[in-house]
């Protein structure tokens, strides 16, 4: 996407944000009002040094040879490795944040073919400490090894938009999403492709743009079926086992759902971009309780899209439009 077009997407999306917010605000609770969710902390560090500087001092960066530091702008993706090292895609940078003990880094990219990745979207742990990430631009799926800060294609495979990516460590297998195919594909760990599944429409089994994937310790696969306004949930083999959502400018409905993840408990979060919250659902997909809205404080996002859980249900979410990562920890009461 140009830069012309990113901005009438923006403005596009800023647009709808206000209006399905100021409809929905009422019903959506602020997470400090949540009595199942804490915010924790965020990055860049609340405080910390500004996101984005200004013109004139970035020229007098330039002058006085200060260091020039890429800045977290649009991040769309997260997954986190342990407690102190998480990966970022930040998709207007056209690169990956590498973040240790909360000092971000930025790798030094050997492939001199991908110097910039313009449509990031996708990114998972992978084997061997490296990481796997999507560029539906490119149509392409990329191995990134943070020791050697190098960037290689993955596989040969031919994808048509490449979105969502998830690898599954107990069954040796990675789950793509092919967006603009309307379709899933599932690659063993050298990226040859087992099989496919779905096609565009709307029943079960089929799509309508899809994005984001999650598999949880079970084996279990929830994908966001965006433009039918549903998550559809899957099992290891790729049988449909059911499905919830629906479009609506009401808590519970979906306006522009993004990312997805499931906590240790079964439940099922999604970012959704235009009501600029996060909505937690059962595993049957009744609607629990929703934290965040629009605004620049804690807790508060601005269209949101990728959504991470760790394993000890600490909520990392990608607040794409505020320029940072917020983490969140889910607190005793979602038990029940």
């Amino acid at each position: 996407m140009n830069s012309s077009n990113r901005r009438v997407a923006v403005f596009v999306l800023v647009v709808s944000c206000l209006v399905l917010n100021a409809t929905a605000q009422e019903n959506v609770a602020g997470a400090s009002d949540s009595p199942y969710i804490s915010w924790v902390s965020q990055y860049p560090a609340v405080g910390g040094e500004k996101l984005k500087r200004n013109l004139g001092t970035r020229i007098a960066d330039f002058i006085l040879g200060r260091k020039l530091v890429m800045e977290l702008k649009c991040p769309v993706a997260i997954s986190v490795k342990d407690s102190l090292s998480m990966y970022i895609l930040d998709q207007e940078n056209g690169v990956i944040f590498q973040v240790k003990e909360k000092v971000g880094e930025i790798p030094h990219f050997k492939n001199k073919q991908y110097k910039i990745f313009p449509s990031l979207v996708g990114i998972s742990i992978f084997m061997n400490n490296s990481i796997l990430f999507t560029d539906s631009y490119y149509n392409k799926i990329f191995l990134f090894i943070p020791e050697k800060k190098a960037i290689t294609v993955f596989t040969d495979s031919i994808f048509d938009r490449p979105t969502g990516i998830t690898w599954v460590q107990s069954d040796h297998r990675i789950w793509v999403v092919e967006t603009n195919a309307h379709r899933i594909s599932v690659l063993d760990e050298q990226g040859n492709i087992l099989k496919r599944f779905g096609k565009r429409g709307t029943a079960p089994g089929e799509f309508n743009f899809p994005t984001s994937i999650w598999v949880d310790k079970s084996g279990i696969v929830y994908i966001v079926d965006a433009m039918n306004f549903r998550v559809q949930i899957f099992s290891a083999a790729g049988e449909f086992i059911s499905q919830f959502g629906k479009p609506g400018d009401g808590t519970g409905d979906f306006a522009r759902p993004k990312g997805i993840a499931t906590d240790s408990h079964g439940n099922i979060y999604i970012a959704d971009a235009l009501f600029c919250a996060v909505q937690i659902f059962s595993s049957q997909g009744q609607l629990l309780y929703t934290f965040g809205t629009r605004g620049h404080g804690k807790g508060e996002f601005w269209m949101p899209s990728g959504i991470y859980i760790d394993n000890r249900d600490q909520v990392y979410v990608a607040d794409s439009y505020n320029s940072r990562i917020q983490v969140f920890q889910l607190m005793g009461e979602s038990k029940k």
